[in-house]
């Protein structure tokens, strides 16, 4: 899960890897004034430890106005006794929503991308079948480059900063955001499935995975979700707002230290953890995690220069 770090381009690091993600995409397509489509997935279930993938991936739909223009609810992908169909209630008025996928499309002023941003449970069924109509509707979006983002429970202490770290099969990607090849070998959800699947099917995909810890594993995780939305912010060149995500991780890692307090034996684990944690090498000690932090900064406070997006 280590994320790579490379202190002597700290400066240029946040800016530059939106910047070669986008030229990337641009070149590819021949079209260097094109504004490319990149699909953002994330589904609950296995791949979402803590809730913080779709909650991340949430956030950014209604940060970005995201408009809903598919939804795939097909009720053979599902166990209804497993992911059970809720009632919700509108003043007099009840309705059923049923488990689906729903793709939003946004265009962010803040980034020159179309987003086809995508908020669903993981099937119970026919995984091969609700694969293949994933990626029917990115090649019918003209999705340039799919991002699939998911959250798994590690030995991580919840008082550190979130790893969250990039990974791809597909070789120019992995040249263009200097990031490495996955490793993990054993069992997989949709996330993993869809982003071998896609590079397979010639869609470049990039995995994104924080590390939540496993003592505090429930949802909600925001400090987790934060730590996804800043790569995110990075690797797509968004400004988020996401102040009150920082205030709920402030509070979520209180109430975790309050918890640890009142047990010996999670406080003693937790300190080992911190001990195994703290080492110069990681990379939120580094210069790039300080660029990365001053260059949102500066991104919030600028205005927007005209004709931007």
């Amino acid at each position: 899960m280590d994320e790579q770090s490379q202190p002597e381009d700290a400066p240029q690091e946040t800016e530059a890897r939106a910047a070669r993600f986008i030229h990337h995409l641009r070149e590819s397509a021949e079209t260097p004034d094109a504004r490319p489509t990149v699909m953002v997935l994330a589904f609950e279930g296995w791949n979402d430890a803590g809730g913080a993938a779709s909650s991340a991936v949430r956030s950014i739909t209604t940060a970005a106005d995201g408009e809903l223009v598919e939804r795939i609810d097909d009720e053979d992908y599902y166990d209804y006794q497993f992911t059970r169909p809720r009632v919700r209630r509108t003043g007099t008025h009840r309705e059923i929503v049923w488990p689906a996928t729903r793709i939003y499309r946004a265009r962010p002023e803040s980034t020159p991308l179309d987003l086809l941003l995508v908020n669903g449970v993981e099937p119970s069924f026919r995984w091969q079948a609700f694969t293949a109509e994933i990626l029917t509707k990115a090649v019918e979006h003209d999705v340039a480059a799919i991002v699939l983002v998911g959250a798994l429970l590690a030995d991580v202490p919840h008082t550190r900063p979130i790893p969250a770290a990039l990974s791809s099969e597909d070789a120019a990607l992995q040249d263009a955001l200097d990031v490495d090849a996955p490793t993990y070998e054993g069992p997989t959800g949709i996330v993993g499935v869809l982003a071998h699947t896609a590079n397979q099917a010639g869609i470049p995909a990039v995995s994104l995975w924080a590390a939540v810890p496993h003592y505090v594993g429930q949802a909600p995780s925001p400090k987790a979700q934060l730590a996804l939305m800043r790569q995110l912010e990075d690797l797509l060149g968004l400004t988020l707002e996401v102040e009150e995500v920082a205030e709920d991780a402030e509070a979520w890692e209180r109430g975790v230290d309050e918890l640890a307090q009142e047990d010996t034996d999670i406080a003693e684990y937790v300190q080992r953890l911190e001990e195994a944690t703290d080492t110069p090498s990681l990379p939120e000690a580094s210069g790039e995690a300080i660029a990365r932090e001053f260059e949102r900064y500066l991104r919030r406070r600028r205005p927007p220069e005209p004709g931007d997006g």
